[in-house]
């Protein structure tokens, strides 16, 4: 029923967008016929656009008080909360505004797998394990975090997943302080990262962070390719199909419960690192877009383009799920008090962070070998340098280097003069090897035993190895016990 509504308000809107500023005064341009209430609706949503106040109302506010009507005409509404129904205009609402504002795409009509939750605004009771939902009632659930005291219910959101239904509670405590915000100057320590695929971070710290590609593994896409097989192999329509792709749901929804755990994981460690964390700017979306496709002039056929190539590195990206990383790690920064900066990814891997010469010949594969000044060093570090070494220039960072403390320079032997135990390491070891412990008893002290390492073999005579003679009897030799 939610989504029959959330579908009969989008075509709504479409229309009245169609008759009030392209057909202008008629219902139908081919027709030319006359808007008129026998025709077709008038201007689309047919409610007040004015309010009380003599402001005029918004698409959403219009479609909101028009609800008690539906229920009206659809009495079966009657078994959805009031503010369910409102919440669900909302969600459409949000809808045109991405559309609008963020260059999203165009609200779509939603069907049986694209529309699975909603939302509740107020109304929602938690006792233990049970949670009052209304028109619904006690509903069992298993209450993974209690609420804390002082903190109050602001919406219920419930999801069909492929392995049951779930239940996300929305709190609040205004007595609670946000969480500090580090600001740019007190930042003194930053790591770089870059995002990988044979390793799903690198670090500027030489650092990295293993991807175990859980839907790109072995194992898994032979899974995945089976249960697929055997969806597609069912009759259309049937109850062997559906249980078929349920069981190709399961398997997928674990594979994403595993990376989100992971995830958190990876993005708590690496906020740890420092006070600031560089990241770049990307705009996956393009990056896993499909080749443009080549014509021949003459035939009109279609060319290679390079897509079956791509085609996996588009599923390797996908699968690393760099933009979900890169959200974790804002969340777990705004909450350990830090912040995170993005920076432009230009030539980050082919700048050469010791003389900063840039050149696309440096980059090879996952090795960076500078042309100019001949600097070594895996490619994938070097872009974590340099995205580090581009946020310090952009927000003027004042970063704390580390020095570390001059050694002390080694003495030079003159020509006569013998080296002591303090020059030669060997001997300072075998020195504090020898030397008696405190509290051990005279024989003990007496008693030394040769260091056991893979240098002590055949053939190598040690303080204390001896070569028996053929008449010397090894059980009456004094130093068999030392042995």
């Amino acid at each position: 029923m939610l989504r029959a509504n959330y579908n009969w308000s989008l075509s709504d809107r479409i229309d009245s967008y169609y008759q009030r500023y392209i057909c202008g005064d008629y219902c139908d341009l081919r027709t030319k016929v006359v808007i008129t209430p026998l025709t077709c609706s008038l201007g689309g949503a047919t409610g007040n656009p004015w309010s009380n106040k003599g402001k005029k109302k918004s698409p959403v506010n219009i479609q909101i008080t028009e609800l008690p009507k539906l229920k009206q005409a659809r009495p079966w509404y009657d078994e959805i909360d009031s503010t369910v129904l409102q919440q669900n205009l909302r969600r459409l609402d949000n809808a045109y505004n991405n559309f609008f504002q963020q260059n999203r795409g165009f609200p779509k009509f939603k069907n049986r797998s694209t529309f699975r939750s909603f939302t509740y605004a107020t109304g929602v009771k938690i006792k233990g394990n049970k949670i009052y939902l209304p028109k619904l009632g006690w509903v069992k659930f298993y209450n993974s975090r209690p609420i804390p005291d002082g903190f109050k219910i602001k919406s219920v959101t419930v999801r069909k997943k492929s392995n049951g239904y779930y239940v996300s509670v929305r709190i609040e405590d205004k007595s609670i302080s946000t969480f500090p915000i580090k600001k740019l100057e007190e930042i003194t320590t930053i790591t770089g990262l870059d995002m990988g695929l044979g390793k799903l971070v690198y670090c500027s710290d030489s650092s990295a962070i293993d991807n175990p590609k859980f839907a790109t593994n072995k194992t898994t896409k032979r899974l995945q390719k089976i249960r697929q097989r055997r969806v597609s192999r069912k009759k259309k329509r049937s109850n062997n199909r559906r249980k078929a792709q349920q069981r190709l749901s399961r398997l997928s929804h674990r594979i994403t419960v595993k990376r989100e755990a992971y995830q958190w994981q990876t993005a708590k460690k690496i906020v740890s690192k420092s006070d600031a964390i560089a990241i770049e700017d990307l705009q996956i979306s393009n990056m896993i877009k499909r080749c443009k496709p080549k014509y021949d002039e003459n035939t009109g056929r279609f060319l290679k383009n390079g897509q079956s190539a791509k085609r996996a590195l588009n599923r390797l990206i996908a699968d690393a799920s760099w933009y979900s990383l890169t959200q974790k790690i804002e969340y777990m920064a705004a909450k350990s008090g830090k912040i995170v900066l993005k920076v432009n990814p230009r030539h980050t891997s082919q700048e050469c962070s010791v003389c900063h010469h840039i050149d696309p010949d440096n980059r090879e594969g996952e090795k960076f070998l500078c042309t100019n000044c001949g600097h070594v060093d895996d490619a994938n570090f070097q872009a974590g340098i340099n995205i580090k070494n581009k946020a310090i220039n952009h927000y003027g960072l004042n970063i704390v280097k580390k020095v570390r403390r001059d050694l002390p320079k080694p003495k030079q032997l003159t020509l006569f003069e013998t080296p002591t135990s303090e020059l030669t390491e060997n001997k300072r070891r075998k020195r504090l090897r020898d030397a008696p412990s405190h509290g051990a008893s005279p024989i003990n002290q007496e008693k030394h035993y040769p260091r056991k390492s893979k240098r002590d073999v055949p053939g190598n005579l040690k303080e204390y190895t001896f070569q028996l003679s053929l008449f010397n009897q090894e059980n009456n030799h004094p130093d068999r016990d030392s042995l």
